[in-house]
């Protein structure tokens, strides 16, 4: 059985720091494109950063480039987003995606070939 569960969610002021972990089970991570999301209420649930199965290629949304780093530990199948210098539009769940081999474009803007989601970690920055 397919396990993904978010970690690392919090209360924090604008200007800190998270970070978001994602931890899988029950898959071989390797062989999967890895993003995390975001959604507030009422909105549509949107890509933050993607990367490769490799962890060699990424992609951030123009909202968090320059403050967001997406990584991967493929030896211990885990996902990570570090949010720095963080602002009150960063709210929201943040959510992983685990995702077949498309180019992190598809997947991130379209939603394009994500098999499993994980239940969210709600992330609040107050200002």
């Amino acid at each position: 059985q397919v396990r993904v569960e978010e970690s690392g969610g919090a209360v924090v002021q604008a200007g800190g720091s998270l970070r978001l972990s994602c931890e899988t089970r029950g898959l071989t991570f390797d062989d999967y494109n890895m993003g995390w999301f975001r959604q507030t209420p009422g909105k549509e649930r949107e890509g933050v950063s993607c990367i490769s199965w490799s962890g060699r290629e990424t992609l951030y949304k123009d909202p968090v480039k320059g403050r967001f780093t997406i990584s991967r530990d493929n030896t211990n199948n885990r996902l990570y987003l570090q949010m720095n210098s963080l602002q009150p539009e960063d709210s929201g769940t943040y959510f992983c995606a685990v995702a077949g081999i498309y180019r992190l474009e598809q997947i991130c803007t379209q939603k394009h070939g994500i098999n499993y989601w994980g239940k969210g970690t709600l992330v609040t920055v107050s200002s």
